[in-house]
């Protein structure tokens, strides 16, 4: 993985076709179950890049340890392409990877990402799902005061509140 990681790094367009050609497993993991394309997504590495492990096979439903998918961190670094790439892909945008039940669009509100929260909702998210402490990600955009995201989620301030939210 560290090879991966000093190419990723570096956005060597050169040495990662070159790697790859060479055989290297593209969905390698390292310690902490992170994809390739969770390493380059974290790296911020350029668009094109991320196609180019997407075209050789990088899998795009992967998630690691904690169950941080490869949707939850293309929605937390605001990349609506690879966001629309995986939808149309037909992943299943109210499936939450984590043991917390923390769906994709929880995600979105937390980070106030308003683009991909109507994308997720145009797609059939479920803006009334829960986690398993019974937040919604209305209680999360309430919590980060993500005031865009509480328009569009349909914020009510004459509905109570949950008010046990302690994240």
């Amino acid at each position: 993985m560290n090879k991966w990681i000093e190419l990723l790094k570096n956005n060597d367009y050169i040495g990662v076709k070159q790697y790859i050609k060479n055989g290297a497993d593209i969905n390698d993991e390292n310690e902490i179950g992170e994809s390739v394309l969770a390493v380059a997504l974290r790296n911020h590495c350029d668009d094109d890049l991320i196609k180019i492990l997407i075209q050789s096979g990088a899998d795009v439903y992967d998630f690691d340890n904690e169950g941080v998918s490869i949707f939850d961190m293309a929605i937390t670094y605001n990349n609506i392409d690879l966001v629309k790439y995986i939808i149309e892909k037909g992943i299943d945008v109210n499936k939450a990877t984590r043991k917390s039940g923390f769906t994709p669009l929880m995600c979105a509100a937390c980070y106030g990402r308003v683009e991909i929260v109507s994308i997720l909702l145009e797609h059939g998210a479920d803006k009334n799902a829960m986690d398993t402490k019974g937040f919604s990600a209305l209680d999360f955009a309430r919590k980060m005061n993500k005031k865009s995201v509480l328009d569009i989620l349909g914020f009510d301030k004459e509905l109570p509140q949950n008010r046990n939210y302690t994240r």
